[in-house]
C-alpha cells in the first residue's frame, strides 16, 4: 500500500490529523467555489443581472439531482473508511469496484431525470420569464455532463476516505484554473453568455476526474486489482445503499427546502432580488468551505478509528473539531459582518446598486450565525463516519421544516430579509439537533464492521 498517499488516521494527535487533512482539501474546495463564483461574476459583470440571476435561480434544483448522487458516494466513503481502519484491505478493493458501478449507473439516472425534469421545477418555483429560459439551458448543459461531476466526487471520495486529500486537490486546482480560462473565452470571446459558463464547468470537471482516476489507479495499491475482478460485490453493494440512501435524503431535504426558499425569493418579482440572492449564495458557497472539509476529515478520521474499535479516541476527535470551528467562526464572523459589501460589489455592474445593497443586508444577518452552520457540518459527518446515518437524514427534514416554515413566514412579515433570518434560525436548530445526537453517544454501536462481525 503506498504509503505517501493513503494516511492511517487511527494513531498521532487527532487535531493535527484532522489540519492536515482538512487543509488540502479546504484549498480544493476554496479553488472550485472559485471558479463557481467565477461564472457568476463573469455573466454578471460581462452579461447582466437577468444572466446572474438566471444562473442563481438553478441552484437548489441542479442540487437536489445531484444530491442524490453524492449521497451515494457518502455511504461508499463510509464503508471504505471503516474498512480501512480495520486493516481489511481485500474488502476496501471490493467496495472500490462497487462504487464504480453505483456511481455510474446513478449519474446516469439522475442525469436523465433532471434533464427533461428541469422546465417543470423551474416552472413550479415561478421562475421570472425573463430568465427561464436562460436558466433552463443552463440546466439542461448540467445535467448532460453529470458523469463529470460524478466522476470527479467518486473518486475523490475513495481517496479521502483513504485519508488521501492531496491528489483529489492536484486535479481540482487544475479543473478550476481551466474553468475560469474557459469561462472568459466562451463568454467574453465567443458570447455564449449563460450556456457557456455551464459548458466550460463541463469540460474543466471531465477532465478533473478522468485525471483524478488515472493517477489513483497507478499510485494507490491497495485499490489496484486485474480486470476480471473490478466486478460488483452484492453484499458490499448493498451495505454501500444503505448508508447512501439515508444521506442521499438528506441531500434531498436540504434541496427541498432551498427549492422552497427559491420559490418565496421568485414570489417578490424582483430580479434584484433573485440576483442578490445568489450573489450572496456563492458568497456562503465559499465561507462554508473550511467546514464542509473539515467535515469530510472528521468522517474519514471517525471511520477510520471506529473500524479500528478507538472510540474514546473518537471522541477526542469531535471535541477538536468543534474547536477548530469556534475559532474559524469568530474570525469569519466580523469580516463578512463588516465587509459585506464591499465584496457584493464584485458580483455588480455599478448600476445595479439594489443588488448590493439587498445582498450586504442578507450578509450581516447570517454572518452572527457561522458557528452553529460549522456545527452542522461536523456533528453530520462524525455520525456518518461512525455509521449512525439516520440522524443526518433527520437533520435533513429539520432544515426542510424550518427553513421552508420561517421563510414563508418571516418572508411574509419582513420581506426579503426574512429569507435571510430563516436561514440563519435553520442552522441554529439544525446545529443544535446534531450536537445533541453527538453527546447522547447512541453513535457508538453503529460501525459497519461491528455489525459484520456480528451478522457473518
Amino acid at each position: 500500500m503506498s504509503k505517501s498517499i493513503t494516511r492511517d488516521m487511527t494513531h498521532g494527535y487527532p487535531t493535527k490529523l484532522l489540519l492536515k487533512f482538512t487543509l488540502p482539501m479546504l484549498i480544493g474546495n476554496i479553488f472550485q467555489q472559485f471558479y463557481n463564483m467565477v461564472d457568476s461574476i463573469v455573466v454578471g459583470k460581462f452579461v447582466g443581472k437577468d444572466a446572474l440571476a438566471a444562473v442563481g435561480a438553478t441552484g437548489s434544483s441542479v442540487f437536489l439531482i445531484f444530491g442524490l448522487t453524492f449521497g451515494l458516494s457518502a455511504g461508499i466513503s463510509i464503508v471504505i473508511s471503516q474498512y480501512f481502519g480495520a486493516g481489511d484491505y481485500e474488502n476496501v478493493k471490493k467496495s472500490f469496484a462497487t462504487a464504480a458501478y453505483i456511481i455510474f449507473i446513478a449519474a446516469i439516472i439522475m442525469g436523465t431525470i433532471g434533464f427533461f425534469a428541469c422546465r417543470p421545477l423551474l416552472e413550479l418555483l415561478g421562475t421570472d420569464l425573463a430568465i427561464i429560459d436562460q436558466s433552463e439551458m443552463y440546466m439542461k448543459i448540467t445535467f448532460a455532463g453529470i458523469i463529470g461531476t460524478a466522476l470527479y466526487n467518486g473518486i475523490s471520495a475513495v481517496l479521502r476516505a483513504l485519508g488521501d486529500s492531496i491528489t483529489p486537490l492536484i486535479f481540482l486546482i487544475i479543473a478550476s484554473i481551466l474553468n475560469v480560462v474557459l469561462d472568459l473565452v466562451f463568454v467574453i470571446v465567443f458570447g455564449w453568455g449563460v450556456p457557456g459558463v455551464a459548458i466550460a464547468t463541463i469540460i474543466a470537471q471531465v477532465l478533473s476526474g478522468v485525471g483524478c482516476i488515472i493517477y489513483a489507479l497507478r499510485k494507490v495499491e491497495v485499490i489496484q486489482m486485474p480486470i476480471r475482478e473490478f466486478k460488483p460485490d452484492k453484499d458490499i453493494a448493498k451495505k454501500c445503499i444503505r448508508l447512501g440512501i439515508p444521506v442521499a435524503l438528506q441531500n434531498s431535504f436540504v434541496s427541498v427546502s432551498m427549492l422552497a426558499l427559491q420559490s418565496v425569493i421568485n414570489s417578490f418579482n424582483s430580479v434584484n432580488m433573485v440576483a442578490a440572492f445568489t450573489a450572496v449564495n456563492r458568497i456562503e458557497q465559499l465561507v462554508m468551505q473550511p467546514f464542509m472539509s473539515l467535515g469530510v476529515a472528521v468522517s474519514s478520521y471517525t471511520g477510520q478509528n471506529v473500524g479500528a474499535g478507538k472510540k474514546e479516541r473518537v471522541i477526542k476527535g469531535i471535541k477538536s473539531g468543534v474547536i477548530i470551528i469556534l475559532v474559524f467562526s469568530f474570525i469569519m464572523t466580523p469580516a463578512m459582518y463588516f465587509g459585506g459589501e464591499s465584496i457584493m460589489g464584485l458580483f455588480a455592474r455599478k448600476e445595479d446598486i439594489d443588488v448590493v445593497i439587498y445582498g450586504a443586508q442578507g450578509i450581516k444577518i447570517s454572518s452572527l450565525f457561522y458557528s452553529f452552520l460549522g456545527l452542522i457540518f461536523v456533528t453530520r459527518n462524525f455520525l456518518s463516519g461512525a455509521g449512525d446515518i439516520r440522524i443526518p437524514m433527520v437533520m435533513g427534514l429539520v432544515e426542510v421544516v424550518c427553513r421552508v416554515t420561517l421563510s414563508k413566514y418571516l418572508g411574509g412579515i419582513i420581506g426579503f430579509q426574512g429569507i435571510f433570518w430563516a436561514t440563519a434560525l435553520t442552522w441554529l436548530v439544525t446545529g443544535i439537533v446534531g450536537s445533541i445526537r453527538v453527546l447522547s453517544g447512541r453513535w457508538k454501536n453503529k460501525s459497519v464492521v461491528s455489525y459484520d462481525k456480528v451478522v457473518e
